[in-house]
């Protein structure tokens, strides 16, 4: 199993960080590799949307990374699962309340199987990276004017 975490504290209130989580075509703003997003089915922003992405696979070519919002608890949690693509991890933004600020921790986690587990240190290296781009997250978020 392949698993990474990586935690920003972000100088926004709860509800506005998971008001931009919950929306997926917000991936784009804050995800290098992400070369296009669209709302499959569902509502935008909310539990059960399903969003097609597209991202920068191995040599550059584009690979199906869709995902859906499976749980969302407003100012909270935000969980979701890849359900196209050649890897499909599950994950789960978890929101804190600290003063003004909010906490903020990103967890993916994957279950290789077959011929994908003798490639776990790539999978996992790409999931740490994929993880620490909250820190653009944060910078996305805290650069937009406070509501």
């Amino acid at each position: 199993m392949a698993f990474a975490a990586h935690e920003v504290v972000i100088n926004r209130d709860a509800m506005t960080v998971y008001a931009f989580l919950m929306d997926g075509l917000n991936n784009s703003l804050w995800r290098s590799g992400v070369r296009s997003m669209a709302l499959r089915s569902g509502v935008r922003g909310q539990k059960g949307a399903v969003y097609q992405q597209t991202l920068t696979g191995p040599g550059g070519r584009p690979i199906a990374a869709d995902f859906e919002i499976t749980e969302a608890r407003p100012g909270a949690e935000v969980r979701f699962e890849v359900v196209a693509g050649p890897a499909r991890p599950s994950g789960g933004y978890y929101l804190s309340t600290e003063g003004k600020t909010t906490r903020l921790r990103f967890a993916l986690e994957y279950h290789p199987k077959g011929l994908q587990k003798l490639m776990n240190s790539m999978i996992q290296k790409t999931m740490e990276a994929e993880v620490a781009q909250l820190e653009q997250l944060k910078t996305v978020i805290e650069s937009r004017s406070a509501a």
